[in-house]
């Protein structure tokens, strides 16, 4: 069977080419950045984040390098695990109402941390003392 000049070409006979795609992203590029800087560049921060996110390390790699972003389910889970991961991708959103409520809630989060280890901290029996008439003696 021979094909007509009417069929379709397969290639193109005046040499237009595709264009060329853009090599790297903004958002790879921003998330391998948090990546790095909120578990470090190691093979184990790798590793970590391919059993967090179930990924191949191989995916995970080219996510710290800045060649792939993660997909939408990975990178949703990243932001449950990283406020840095969070706020760079509302950054990115350019919606930074929220990028500060997400730094007041890692405040609070720290301050309520901070509390709880000066309540457990041990007290000296002279402290004990004064704490303890200061509350009634109870």
């Amino acid at each position: 069977m021979s094909f007509s000049k009417k069929d379709r070409k397969l290639q193109s006979k005046n040499g237009k080419t595709f264009p060329v795609p853009i090599t790297t992203e903004p958002l790879a590029i921003a998330i391998a950045a948090a990546l790095k800087e909120e578990f470090g560049n190691t093979p184990s921060a790798v590793k970590t984040i391919a059993r967090l996110t179930r990924s191949n390390e191989r995916a995970v790699r080219n996510w710290f390098d800045g060649k792939n972003s993660p997909s939408a389910e990975n990178l949703v889970i990243l932001m449950r695990n990283s406020d840095l991961i969070l706020r760079t991708v509302l950054t990115l959103a350019d919606r930074h109402d929220l990028v500060v409520a997400v730094g007041l809630a890692g405040l609070r989060r720290q301050l309520m941390d901070a509390v709880a280890a000066i309540d457990g901290l041990p007290m000296g029996d002279a402290a004990q003392a004064s704490h303890d008439e200061g509350s009634g003696g109870t």
